[in-house]
């Protein structure tokens, strides 16, 4: 199932039985993992995909740093839009994957098991 939903304070913690919350791009990290125990998608602003391609690596690098490995896809926090670069999406997806597999290799338990 799912479901996706903002309020300003942050996001409903009441999911009721879905398994996955999506974020837009002004969710903090940090407060979906507070309020979420479940899968979370999202965050980045689909508008970074215009930055340089050093800026957009270190923006895709911080978000799955932020939100972890686990119960996380990472995607963007809106749709993508059609005159995007197709070297920027491959940017996103191969800092993700990159990322993810430090993340993964250091053995930080908080990361990977963050329930």
């Amino acid at each position: 199932q799912w479901y996706q939903r903002r309020v300003s304070s942050g996001i409903n913690a009441e999911y009721g039985g879905y398994d996955v919350v999506g974020l837009d791009w002004t969710v903090d990290p940090n407060i979906a993992r507070d309020f979420c125990h479940i899968a979370v998608q999202g965050n980045l602003d689909p508008c970074a995909l215009y930055a340089p391609k050093e800026e957009l690596t270190e923006k895709v690098a911080e978000m799955v740093r932020q939100f972890g490995v686990r119960n996380y896809i990472a995607n963007l926090g809106h749709g993508i839009y059609p005159d995007m670069d197709p070297e920027s999406v491959k940017t996103f997806v191969d800092t993700v994957h990159r990322v993810s597999e430090e993340i993964m290799n250091k053995g930080d338990p908080f990361n990977q098991l963050y329930t």
